[in-house]
């Protein structure tokens, strides 16, 4: 392994399929752009841990597994959870006690994390989406972890809309990415991650 990739910044994305960017056309999803935004003056190195139609419960099982072989001295871990807890029938109280798992848990290993809630579907009722958005941003608001809401400024989006409706109602398009990763670069994205915004 050369000097470069080993010290290099590393961002590790686990999540839903949204983090592999699933129905883009252009096959780079929200974190390929963000990460494009996100090259400084050193590179980095983005790791994208995605499993389709994830719930809360699985992923609490195997984040740190999966991300153990991937640990760098620098490295910084978004967690994107989908809405797959409310497809499954998840329990509220459970989805806000997996996630508080996960993110005690990354704390714990001194791991700066950032949280970004799942997007509006529209295959799931309005009301229950709200919520779950409403109990990730609480648990990360008592843990003091940052939380990018893509619910509440997405669900009456046009673009968004439409863009979801071009396709299954589930899985955004190139337009849909594009909005997604200017929510997650225009929520503090660069202090969180340590670098200056680029000009």
């Amino acid at each position: 392994m050369t000097e470069l990739l080993q010290g290099a910044r590393r961002l590790v994305v686990v999540g839903d399929e949204l983090v592999a960017g699933f129905g883009d056309p252009r096959a780079l999803g929200w974190v390929g752009r963000v990460a494009a935004r996100s090259q400084g003056e050193e590179p980095l190195f983005t790791v994208q841990l995605a499993v389709p139609g994830e719930t809360t419960t699985a992923l609490a099982a195997r984040w740190e597994r999966e991300l153990a072989p991937r640990l760098g001295e620098r490295t910084w871990l978004v967690v994107a959870p989908g809405a797959g807890d409310l497809a499954s029938g998840t329990s509220l109280a459970r989805s806000r006690l997996n996630l508080a798992n996960i993110l005690d848990a990354a704390h714990a290993a001194a791991l700066p994390t950032l949280v970004v809630g799942p997007a509006p579907r529209s295959d799931l009722p309005r009301e229950r989406q709200q919520e779950l958005s409403h109990a990730f941003s609480d648990v990360c608001g008592r843990r003091r972890v940052p939380y990018v809401d893509t619910y509440s400024p997405l669900v009456d989006h046009e673009q968004w809309a439409s863009d979801l409706a071009a396709g299954d109602g589930v899985h955004p398009g190139q337009a849909g990415y594009g909005l997604l990763a200017w929510l997650v670069l225009h929520h503090d994205w660069y202090d969180w991650l340590g670098i200056p915004a680029p000009a």
